[in-house]
């Protein structure tokens, strides 16, 4: 990560995580034998993985379904807004970055939609809901919001507890 922040994604090379873990290469590519491709794809998952672990941290105390889903949309869009690295790989080397971080979009949907399942399972649902349809739901919701907020400003509580709402739980959730 420091590499990559230091000289970006572009010009980034296995040499200089060599010299920067004071590492020998070969020992690099033992430990990647992918290469850089693979130390970038392996690189991204972590980072990726860490995101959602704090982000789930951040709304463990939380007990209704509403609120972890509330603060969790504001608080994911505010972490990548606020990512300086993240901003300007996307900004200035997409080509780069998003092919490794779609490598990690399966092993992210499959663990939200196992955490959301379990959330929804403690509720009361309308009555016909499928548990596991309603947790693939969620999921894509919530991934494709904090990706593009669209016309909602995930900044303002009311707006995103008016989302949650009527376009996440709405029909899922019985009130």
């Amino acid at each position: 990560m420091a590499c990559v922040d230091r000289n970006g994604l572009h010009s980034f090379a296995l040499e200089d995580v060599a010299g920067e873990a004071d590492l020998s290469r070969a020992t690099i590519y033992r430990h990647f034998p992918g290469g850089r491709t693979q130390l970038i794809n392996d690189t991204v998952t972590r980072e990726v993985a860490r995101f959602w672990g704090e982000l789930a941290d951040s709304v463990r105390s939380l007990e209704a379904i509403e609120d972890r889903l509330v603060v969790g949309l504001m608080e994911a869009r505010r972490r990548i807004n606020e990512n300086d690295l993240l901003q300007r790989l996307l900004a200035s080397e997409p080509d780069d970055f998003l092919p490794a971080l779609s490598s990690s979009d399966e092993l992210v949907r499959v663990a939200i939609v196992g955490y959301i399942k379990d959330l929804v399972a403690r509720e009361r649902l309308v009555d016909g809901v499928d548990l596991d349809l309603a947790a693939e739901y969620l999921t894509r919701m919530l991934l494709s919001h904090i990706g593009t907020a669209g016309r909602w400003d995930l900044a303002d509580r009311d707006q995103v507890e008016r989302l949650v709402r009527t376009q996440f739980l709405a029909g899922i959730i019985a009130r």
